[in-house]
């Protein structure tokens, strides 16, 4: 008999519609084990090459490896993706992937919020496991919809972006050039604050991509390589000091101890990116189109960008002009003294 009840209650098919091609399964209930006999019955006629494909039963660490196999050579930080998501499986227990549910990771979100987490920190690993399973399954590794589709970011404070006034960058270069070691690191500063370059964009840079009025970043974040034009005075003070010192070399944590020694105060991990900040609010302060800041600093999205739009000499002035008490002479005029 195709169908047979077992001892624990479940039920098993048994059923070989072509001979040479025989298939078993269990069931819980028998509606569902008589509509896999049912199945497999009409697809051996239809298609006789047709054999049911067995449940995924790969745990969540598999899935990473296939990953990191398939996808992570694409991403400039795929070894350190890497090695975060295997983290990241360890703290879920590395269930089995298909099982795995929102509310599972929703609970493991909480108990790390209660332990401290950073709230940024936990919607990065979202996103990375996310991208996991929505990379196998446009490859077709995997023939199930993402589980975490569903959990929602969490919402976060906008952080505060700080900026450098003149007086602390002259500060800051003063200190610079009494405390560092190396020649690089005022050099690569400098560059950062005419460029809005990243600092290990800045470091990257060789003689032949200064030139012709402007520096070229290659390897980038955004992965699109962008050329942004300098002062004739910087590009040749840029190439002497690649004659002099030779290359750029990684010299951020110098910068990093001696921004601390400047005590300049700066929002909670703020470090070498307030030189970044610092040229585009300067940028936007002084009226340049926030179109041409996205280009200069390499944003994928104008979103990015936006967050410097408040700074504009006419930011919302609207609020001022269009609003219900825009004649403050009149309403003030009969106001009690």
């Amino acid at each position: 008999m195709a169908i047979t009840q077992l001892p624990n209650g479940r039920w098993r098919v048994d059923v070989e519609p072509i001979k040479g091609k025989r298939y078993r399964k269990n069931f819980k209930t028998k509606g569902e084990a008589q509509r896999f006999e049912s199945t497999c019955r009409n697809k051996a006629i239809e298609t006789p090459d047709w054999s049911p494909k067995p449940k995924d039963r790969r745990r969540l660490s598999d899935l990473v490896e296939r990953w990191a196999i398939l996808h992570s050579h694409t991403l400039a930080d795929g070894p350190a993706r890497r090695r975060l998501l295997d983290d990241l499986v360890k703290s879920l227990g590395n269930p089995i992937a298909i099982k795995l549910t929102g509310t599972q990771y929703a609970q493991y979100r909480t108990s790390m919020l209660q332990a401290g987490a950073n709230p940024k920190t936990l919607n990065n690993r979202l996103g990375y496991l996310r991208s996991v399973f929505n990379v196998l399954y446009q490859l077709e590794e995997i023939d199930y919809p993402n589980p975490l589709a569903r959990v929602k970011p969490l919402r976060l404070q906008e952080r505060e972006l700080g900026y450098l006034t003149q007086e602390q960058i002259e500060h800051l270069f003063s200190v610079i050039h009494s405390r560092c070691k190396t020649p690089h690191v005022a050099m690569v500063a400098a560059i950062c604050l005419a460029t809005g370059g990243r600092w290990g964009e800045v470091q990257a840079l060789t003689p032949d991509r200064v030139r012709d009025g402007l520096v070229t970043f290659i390897n980038t974040k955004g992965k699109r390589s962008r050329s942004i034009p300098i002062d004739p005075v910087l590009q040749a003070k840029i190439l002497s000091h690649f004659k002099q010192h030779g290359l750029l070399s990684n010299c951020l944590n110098s910068f990093d101890q001696t921004l601390a020694a400047s005590k300049i105060p700066l929002p909670a991990g703020q470090s070498s990116h307030v030189l970044r900040h610092t040229f585009a609010s300067r940028f936007v302060m002084n009226g340049g189109n926030i179109l041409t800041l996205q280009k200069i600093l390499g944003h994928t999205s104008l979103a990015m960008t936006m967050r410097y739009a408040h700074l504009a000499p006419d930011h919302l002035q609207d609020a001022i002009r269009y609003g219900p008490m825009a004649d403050f002479s009149v309403f003030f005029s009969n106001w009690p003294s």
